[in-house]
């Protein structure tokens, strides 16, 4: 139950990276629109993060949470933003996998 929510926190995460960058290529009431979905996915990201550490050791969590911001926001840059995948981001993309896999297997 805990890692489930622990993902879905890593997942507002990307949430929330996604809308600072539409915000930054948007004009007027539209980026004001991305700010407020940007504080509500902060928000939603933050309480289920806490709620995963209450049982979750706080390390492994936190890795885990920004890897998964991490990873998706790279992976939402590529796709959505056209920002290049070159061999090495992608090479440390599934290295970065590879270690929130490890975390989840080593944690207790």
């Amino acid at each position: 139950m805990y890692w489930l929510l622990l993902v879905i926190a890593g997942l507002f995460e990307v949430a929330f990276a996604t809308c600072l960058g539409k915000a930054k290529e948007s004009v007027g009431w539209a980026m004001y629109g991305w700010y407020v979905g940007f504080l509500i996915s902060l928000t939603i990201s933050m309480i289920l993060l806490v709620k995963a550490t209450q049982t979750l050791p706080i390390g492994t969590a936190y890795a885990v949470w920004t890897g998964i911001g991490a990873l998706g926001t790279v992976l939402v840059g590529i796709f959505v933003f056209k920002e290049p995948a070159t061999f090495w981001r992608v090479f440390f993309l599934l290295t970065l996998i590879g270690s929130i896999i490890g975390l989840k297997a080593v944690s207790h």
